[in-house]
């Protein structure tokens, strides 16, 4: 089932924009970056964004440091995180019958949050694309199409769930640990030191899951959530052998907070292609970039090695050798090789820097190689 970009529905409205663009005349949609729902009418797009300016700059009066961070409205929520100077993420919610209205805004908040840290993971910042290309051109496209990936995980039915705060305390933006025995530490601290040495004198680093839960980790807290959140979404046998986020109160179906949607993935035809690139948003190259969706759902499959696959990152050009995953660390700034592997309900990450792998993909596969004979 797939997400409308057209609906009538304006229950949930969320855009990020830059304030360092479109501050001439003519020039307004220049700042506009992403927009769901696509649809509406620039001006009813500029709207939101131009009352969402207003009342950063109002605030900032009162509290030149921390501009605000929600707005109460008689109807609506306004939902506020800068992640980026001068880059800022709005979610507009229609308000239902929920008890904890502010409680929800820091939930709500923690859904921003975690679109831009992976977004960033997987792409890098917001702010170095558009350095790379100030058109902007580069920066909706990815945007588009990854913001569209990650919203279809609310989806279920028709309805579209967003977390509650109760939810976000026990999942989203958290990490869950599994209890382990003195014994069965010793195993898996065994099991770490063979992993760092299967890469001879590369540094790395990995992460162990059993199942949804974490078990070892040797990467910073920061890294570890986007890494953990990911292998959620996407990487673990319960997200694998159903092709969805493994998160429990979307499984449950839970309704505390949900609104309609309807269906339709595309940008309405009447959207200027100029804007978000092609309509077409199928994995791979089109006329104007090559987009990579690491969200995109049923992409990662387990090859008779034990090694997790995708084609989400295309092939290694001249080749039919699919291209190994990178990532890019919060902590260190490095881009890493992702190699994930999988033993009934244990994933095991493995991250690899791309500067000390000269030969691409031949070295990848020297070192994952290395990994299934030591482990």
């Amino acid at each position: 089932m797939g997400l409308s970009s057209n609906s009538s529905n304006e229950s949930i409205q969320l855009c990020i924009f830059d304030l360092r663009r479109g501050q001439h005349e003519g020039q307004e949609l220049d700042k506009i970056l992403f927009f769901f729902p696509s649809g509406l009418p620039f001006s009813k797009q500029l709207a939101v964004i131009g009352l969402s300016e207003g009342l950063i700059t109002f605030t900032r009066i009162f509290s030149p440091q921390a501009a605000c961070d929600s707005i109460e409205a008689e109807r609506h929520s306004h939902v506020f995180h800068e992640p980026e100077p001068d880059i800022w993420m709005v979610l507009v919610v229609e308000k239902s019958n929920d008890s904890e209205p502010i409680w929800r805004d820091d939930a709500l908040r923690k859904v921003l949050k975690e679109i831009h840290s992976l977004f960033v993971m997987f792409h890098g910042p917001v702010r170095a694309m558009l350095e790379k290309e100030p058109g902007g051109g580069l920066v909706r496209r990815h945007l588009y199409s990854f913001i569209m990936d990650y919203l279809r995980d609310f989806l279920v039915g028709k309805k579209f769930l967003l977390p509650s705060f109760r939810d976000c305390l026990k999942e989203r933006g958290t990490v869950q640990m599994l209890t382990i025995t003195r014994e069965a530490a010793i195993e898996v601290q065994s099991l770490v030191r063979v992993l760092e040495s299967s890469a001879a004198n590369t540094p790395c680093y990995s992460l162990i899951l059993f199942q949804d839960l974490l078990v070892s980790t040797t990467l910073s807290p920061d890294d570890t959530i986007n890494l953990f959140t990911y292998a959620v979404l996407r990487l673990t046998p319960r997200a694998l052998s159903s092709g969805t986020s493994s998160w429990s109160y979307l499984r449950k179906g839970n309704i505390a907070s949900n609104v309609v949607t309807e269906t339709n993935v595309a940008p309405p035809s009447s959207m200027p292609e100029s804007f978000y690139g092609s309509s077409d948003i199928s994995p791979g190259e089109d006329n104007n970039y090559h987009v990579v969706r690491p969200l995109q759902s049923d992409k990662w499959s387990k090859g008779k090695d034990g090694y997790l696959v995708t084609d989400l990152w295309g092939a290694e050009v001249g080749t039919w050798v699919f291209a190994t995953p990178t990532v890019l660390l919060q902590q260190t700034g490095e881009r890493m090789y992702l190699c994930a592997y999988q033993h009934r309900s244990l994933t095991l990450m493995l991250l690899i820097p791309i500067s000390s792998i000269p030969n691409g993909e031949q070295g990848v596969s020297a070192v994952k190689q290395q990994v299934l004979e030591n482990v």
